[in-house]
C-alpha cells in the first residue's frame, strides 16, 4: 500500500475510533442496533436531554456511523452498519478477558 493511502486509512480508522470514544455514543449505537428513532425517542429511551443527543448523532453522521432519513418533519436515525457492533462486542469481549486477568493478579498477591 503506498504512504499516501496508508495515512488516509489509518486518519480514517482513527475518526471512527474517536466516534467510538464517548459513552453516550455507544450507547446510541446499541440503541439503533435493536431499531430505527427519533431524537426525542432517543432521549426518552437513554434519559438524556436533546442537545447532548443530537450533538452526539451529529459525531456520529459525520463518520458515517449513522444515516439520518427525514419522513416530514421528523428525523429517524439508523445504524449504517451492524459491523459496528459486532466491533463493539468484541472490544467488550478482550475487556473482559483483561479485567478477568487483572482479577487474578490481585487475586494472586492477596
Amino acid at each position: 500500500m503506498n504512504k499516501t493511502l496508508e495515512l488516509e486509512v489509518n486518519q480514517l480508522h482513527a475518526e471512527i475510533c474517536g466516534g467510538l470514544a464517548d459513552p453516550t455514543r455507544i450507547m446510541i449505537l446499541y440503541t439503533l442496533s435493536q431499531s430505527s428513532r427519533n431524537v426525542t425517542d432517543l432521549c426518552h429511551e437513554l434519559t438524556m436531554p436533546q442537545p447532548l443527543i443530537s450533538r452526539h448523532l451529529k459525531v456520529l453522521r459525520e463518520r458515517g456511523m449513522v444515516t439520518a432519513e427525514r419522513h416530514g418533519t421528523v428525523i429517524i436515525y439508523n445504524l449504517a452498519d451492524r459491523r459496528l457492533i459486532q466491533a463493539l462486542d468484541l472490544l467488550r469481549a478482550a475487556m473482559h478477558d483483561m479485567l478477568a486477568k487483572r482479577a487474578e493478579l490481585v487475586e494472586a498477591i492477596t
